[in-house]
């Protein structure tokens, strides 16, 4: 059996969705199942259990023995919460219960982290083990997340083969739950088809233009692929980016969700919200070399394919992967 944490949320169910479609459906989907929002993403998924987030604990002592990998997507990622509580028992010591049990039962471990990890990107974006101490997260989710990092890194007893993936901006299917927190190619498409115009985050920083903020935006099937990658591992465990590798700006993410929807661009800027404006990332662009040396070798969606995709083959359709 394969766990998937987070398997409601929007790229644990990418996963379950992927897997799916390949024939595999031995899949454990963990998560809290007390709220109806996320229910859409696992419509028509095959699985042979459903667990509760609060008794997996439990579950995993009863029935580790049979689970062949743990991909444990779940977390807290509201990166305007600033309740360290919330962070420390969700992504924290929920992380630590699963990387204990993956220790006990042998079990191979993908988890999530966070290229919030990298702060202001002050010490760049490398995926160097050896300079991971010294970021500094801007929030206490990005914290949580190189807490949870730094744990790891020290412990002498690991999984048989464990990977923690620095996720960068990921968007696509399954992400219509998120509200403020879906991504941008959302909320214009959004926008477009209520108001036909798209505002865009004005620039608070001298350096860069209003809506040439860059990040590094990838695609969730290109996250995906890479989890499926490391599934059979073959590569070295450790602390991996994973994004496209080449950061682009949100203008170019919201006039290329235009185009695909075959519209003439119409985009002003609105003040950033106060509440984020000195914690806010003008530029991330994942160093990709170490995947890439780990064989990884399958080409990532550029920005305007990965955008086509998801307009003209899920949002115009609503539709879920």
């Amino acid at each position: 059996m394969i766990v998937i944490t987070g398997a409601a949320g929007f790229i644990g169910s990418c996963i379950a969705g992927t897997l799916n479609a390949k024939g595999i459906t031995n899949l454990v989907l963990v998560d809290d199942f007390s709220t109806t929002e996320k229910d859409a993403n696992l419509e028509g998924k095959q699985f042979v259990a459903k667990v509760e987030r609060s008794v997996f604990d439990a579950w995993m002592q009863e029935n580790g023995s049979q689970v062949t990998h743990v991909l444990h997507i779940g977390a807290r990622t509201d990166t305007t919460e600033f309740d360290k509580a919330i962070f420390d028992e969700l992504n924290v010591e929920y992380s630590k219960m699963v990387w204990n049990h993956c220790v006990h039962f042998n079990i191979p471990l993908v988890y999530a982290s966070s290229a919030a990890t990298y702060g202001l990107g002050e010490f760049g974006y490398d995926d160097k083990e050896a300079d991971m101490p010294k970021l500094q997260p801007l929030n206490p989710y990005g914290w949580s997340k190189q807490w949870f990092d730094m744990w790891a890194l020290e412990q002498t007893q690991t999984p048989p083969h464990w990977y923690g993936l620095k996720f960068f901006n990921v968007y696509g299917p399954n992400e219509y739950h998120k509200g403020r927190m879906a991504s941008v190619i959302f909320h214009t498409f959004n926008q477009v088809n209520e108001v036909g115009s798209m505002r865009l985050f004005r620039s608070h920083n001298p350096n860069y233009t209003d809506g040439g903020q860059m990040r590094d935006f990838v695609y969730v099937k290109d996250v995906v692929s890479v989890v499926e990658f490391l599934m059979k591992g073959i590569a070295k465990s450790g602390i991996y980016n994973l994004g496209s590798g080449k950061a682009r700006t949100f203008l170019d993410l919201a006039t290329n969700t235009f185009h695909a929807l075959n519209k003439e661009p119409e985009i002003s800027f609105i003040d950033t919200p106060a509440d984020i404006r000195d914690k806010y990332q003008y530029f991330t662009e994942a160093n990709m070399q170490k995947m890439i040396g780990q064989g990884y070798d399958i080409p990532f969606h550029t920005l305007e394919e990965g955008v086509k995709d998801y307009v003209t083959n899920y949002l115009i359709n609503d539709k879920y992967l």
